[in-house]
């Protein structure tokens, strides 16, 4: 027995670490992808869009037009374009330390849809005009009306930055850890609450005890 106990306990690591090379993998993945997807968008809105108005797509669903923003969304803090990069470097320093103990899928596509839509909004910042750390961000896309009347306007990396945050704050408030681990929090109070009860009695006079049967009370 005790030939094999360190054996058993030297190949526990190994599915840990490559779930967590999955993990991370997979961060890097769906970060790049957001990326490309993001730069290609901003591409075809330069080349295209252009000193043209609001074209209108999906029945009036979608419009696309072409908008240099300087500030964060909703052209907040236009004038302090420099602090936006900083905000994206400190989020993926950040999320470079959450990788070091990522084992979760899920958190592993939140923090790469967060990661790629920083860095293409970073990306924006540093090689668009008028210059490093003062570029304005593409966008283009505006909801069920041209930009200026309903809806901001917005582009892919704004898209992922935002849905991998509201999909961490349901992971976090589920319970699940970025290594994978669950905390069943309801499951948690059931028990603690059934152990409670267990130990009660129906009537504390009666002189039985807590299972049913006849107390000394009864001699």
């Amino acid at each position: 027995m005790t030939a094999t106990e360190p054996a058993g306990e030297d190949q526990t690591p190994a599915p840990r670490v490559r779930a967590r090379r999955v993990a991370v993998w997979s961060l890097v993945g769906v970060a790049a992808f957001i990326i490309l997807l993001d730069q290609l968008t901003k591409h075809f809105a330069t080349e295209e869009l252009t000193d043209r108005g609001p074209v209108r797509i999906l029945g009036g669903l979608v419009y696309l037009s072409l908008i240099r923003n300087s500030g964060a969304a909703f052209s907040l803090a236009s004038g302090h374009t420099w602090i936006f990069p900083l905000i994206a470097l400190a989020v993926l320093a950040w999320i470079t330390w959450m990788a070091f103990k990522l084992r979760s899928m899920p958190w592993a596509i939140a923090l790469g849809l967060v990661a790629g839509g920083a860095l293409g909004n970073f990306i924006d910042r540093l090689f668009r005009a008028p210059g490093p750390f003062q570029g304005h961000v593409v966008d283009m896309i505006s909801l069920f009306a041209p930009y200026g009347e309903k809806f901001a306007v917005f582009n892919i990396a704004d898209s992922a930055l935002s849905c991998g945050v509201v999909l961490a704050i349901i992971l976090e408030f589920s319970g699940r850890q970025r290594d994978g681990t669950r905390i069943p929090l309801r499951k948690a109070k059931t028990a603690a609450g059934k152990d409670d009860s267990a130990g009660k009695t129906d009537d504390p006079d009666s002189g039985t005890a807590g299972d049913g049967a006849p107390g000394s009370g009864d001699k």
